[in-house]
């Protein structure tokens, strides 16, 4: 594997965290990966090629607009190699309190602000009973809570990790 300077590794990791998990602009984090990219999704499967990343990425995250993606912890190395754990989260439709599942991502970087290969882990009953939990809150509470797509409860990482309480705060989003 290549050696990196590792500032410019951690760099490349809080741009890809800023483009995916707080701006959610699928479409360009998806330009973050080679062409070539291996993309292993440990329980959807395994997808090869930037354009394959985005036509599955993409409809995914309309799909389920209301889960967002919290900062845990990461590590980097001059190697390229970033681990992270994060917590895929939906805001309780009561307003009070989340409904979550953990999930750890190994990402290869490969230079000039691209990766070339992921691998997701996630806690697959968690996210099933997250799931169940949220459909029943939603049937309790908040029948409409999915397209709000709040976002409360960033956590406590780092400023670069925290983004707006919600996905229709930035100035370019149009209701639809």
């Amino acid at each position: 594997m290549s050696a990196f300077d590792l500032e410019e590794v951690e760099e490349a990791f809080r741009h890809f965290w800023h483009t995916g998990m707080i701006r959610e602009d699928w479409n360009a984090w998806a330009d973050l990966f080679t062409e070539d990219v291996i993309y292993d999704e440990r329980v959807l499967g395994t997808m090869r090629g930037r354009e394959t990343v985005r036509a599955w990425i993409v409809p995914l995250m309309e799909q389920y607009g209301e889960i967002y993606g919290v900062y845990d912890w990461h590590m980097a190395d001059p190697s390229g190699r970033v681990v992270f754990r994060m917590v895929n989260r939906r805001d309780h439709p009561s307003g009070e309190g989340v409904i979550d599942f953990p999930g750890i991502t190994i990402l290869q970087y490969a230079g000039n602000n691209q990766w070339s290969s992921e691998e997701d882990y996630w806690a697959e009953k968690l996210g099933v009973k997250q799931f169940q939990a949220y459909a029943k809150a939603l049937e309790e509470h908040d029948p409409g809570h999915r397209n709000a797509r709040t976002r409360r409860h960033w956590g406590n990482g780092p400023d670069w990790t925290i983004g707006k309480p919600s996905y229709w705060d930035w100035s370019d989003r149009q209701r639809p």
